[in-house]
């Protein structure tokens, strides 16, 4: 179900990992970033958007992980884009074939992976997703994953912010490629704040939308766990340890793993 979270904004969210698919209303079309997981609620997605007279015009990857690379036959054949990181990235890990990859990620069934990685990279100095709609910037950074990047719809006030500031998964870092990943994802924290500092609403690639008031208290609380990890600390944080909601308790586990890589590597 399609929810309206602001001018020409909505989100229709997925049962794995509380995912969120974000759709913008363009003149000739909609814009659909991450478009979901499970192959029913694509087929959702893709009926929703029919009912309302709508077709898709072009699709965004925030980023080049499985569950943000996905697509369906129904959702139509309208470019997808992503930054030339991600494109690059997502290639290389489909180099081997797509059931290589789906056993090697654990990808659950329902999961349809026909047009999984199908993206096209932006020049890399992109600014803005080229398509008739509202202007939609690109905040590319070293976060999460190569080729990471947020977006800002402007005219809405949407912080669409990909695999951060997320209120139920803490920061997970790119442990496979940045030398300084904890102090690469604290200067994208910078940079989001900055690009972003007039969006009202934000929209996670996993966990709640929140209000204006959310972007700031989710950046603090986001660079605070970072600290801590940094630190070798254990972090006051309500998404790590028994305060965990129901459900995500695994994140501590993510937590445990990230300080033991990092602490191996000389870098907490």
């Amino acid at each position: 179900m399609l929810t309206r979270i602001a001018e020409a904004v909505f989100v229709h969210d997925s049962g794995f990992c509380q995912s969120n698919t974000v759709v913008v209303q363009g003149a000739a079309g909609v814009l659909v970033i991450d478009a979901g997981v499970f192959e029913g609620e694509l087929l959702c997605l893709a009926n929703d958007l029919s009912e309302l007279g709508k077709v898709v015009a072009v699709g965004f990857s925030t980023h080049p992980h499985w569950d943000h690379l996905l697509w369906h036959s129904a959702l139509g054949t309208a470019t997808r884009y992503g930054t030339a990181g991600c494109a690059a990235t997502a290639e290389d890990r489909l180099s081997g074939g797509v059931q290589a990859v789906a056993q090697a990620a654990g990808i659950p069934e329902h999961v349809p992976l026909e047009l999984l990685g199908n993206i096209t990279g932006l020049p890399a100095d992109a600014m803005q997703i080229p398509w008739e709609g509202p202007r939609v910037r690109i905040i590319e950074h070293r976060a999460h994953a190569p080729g990471h990047a947020a977006l800002v719809v402007d005219e809405a006030g949407v912080l669409v912010a990909g695999d951060m500031l997320s209120d139920v998964l803490i920061p997970m870092l790119d442990l496979n490629g940045p030398s300084d990943p904890i102090g690469d994802y604290l200067a994208s924290l910078l940079l989001i704040e900055a690009e972003a500092r007039d969006a009202v609403v934000i929209v996670p690639g996993h966990g709640s939308v929140g209000g204006g008031e959310q972007i700031r208290a989710r950046i603090d609380r986001d660079r605070a766990y970072l600290q801590a990890l940094r630190d070798g600390a254990e972090p006051a944080d309500p998404r790590v340890g028994p305060s965990a909601q129901p459900g995500w308790e695994w994140v501590s586990d993510v937590h445990r793993g990230q300080l033991h890589r990092l602490a191996q590597h000389g870098l907490a």
